[in-house]
């Protein structure tokens, strides 16, 4: 098995494009999470031209609402939550720069087509492992939407967080790989 491949935000085209469904990845730098509730309000002001509370050019947005901190600790348990709820707003963002996407479970037909269209990345962080991942999370602020309470945007600073390529720019699918590779044949 190969060495897992590092990413540091903001992410180019390029580190787009290097990457292939089933890759493993650390990523080291800042995180932004959002979850429905909170994707709503971020697209509502891409349609009124307003502006953001961050810049998603560049930037990974981890699907999660975190548990509360416990004491000495920057954020409690922080695992995935499922993808498929962002789906209606993930092709806007993705237009608006946005370059990655962790969470869990398929993505739709039409966010699959805006990650090839501008070249972003699908990650998936292992559910049921929140405690564990929350490990790699060095410290979390608040950037918008308090009242959303766990779902709130916030700022995540982490170092070696992992994840795995689900859905390259390149049309890769490790969920249909996947599938494939351990389906069995129908018949005789």
């Amino acid at each position: 098995m190969s060495d897992p491949i590092r990413l540091t935000p903001p992410l180019t085209d390029a580190d787009a494009e290097r990457l292939k469904a089933g890759d493993r990845v650390l990523i080291t730098g800042v995180l932004y999470t959002a979850r429905d509730a909170a994707h709503a309000r971020l697209v509502d002001l891409v349609r009124r031209d307003e502006p953001l509370p961050f810049d998603p050019a560049g930037q990974i947005v981890y699907f999660v609402g975190p548990t509360p901190a416990p004491p000495g600790r920057p954020i409690g348990s922080a695992g995935p939550t499922t993808s498929y709820r962002m789906d209606p707003y993930s092709p806007l963002l993705l237009e608006r720069g946005l370059k990655g996407m962790i969470g869990k479970g398929k993505r739709s037909p039409e966010v699959l087509e805006a990650i090839r269209r501008h070249k972003g990345v699908y990650l998936a962080a292992v559910g049921g492992a929140g405690a564990l991942i929350s490990q790699r999370i060095r410290s979390a602020e608040i950037v918008a939407y308090e009242d959303l309470g766990p779902e709130a945007i916030r700022r995540l600073e982490v170092e070696d967080f992992p994840a795995v390529v689900v859905n390259d720019c390149h049309g890769g699918d490790l969920y249909a790989e996947g599938r494939a590779r351990y389906a069995r044949p129908r018949g005789g």
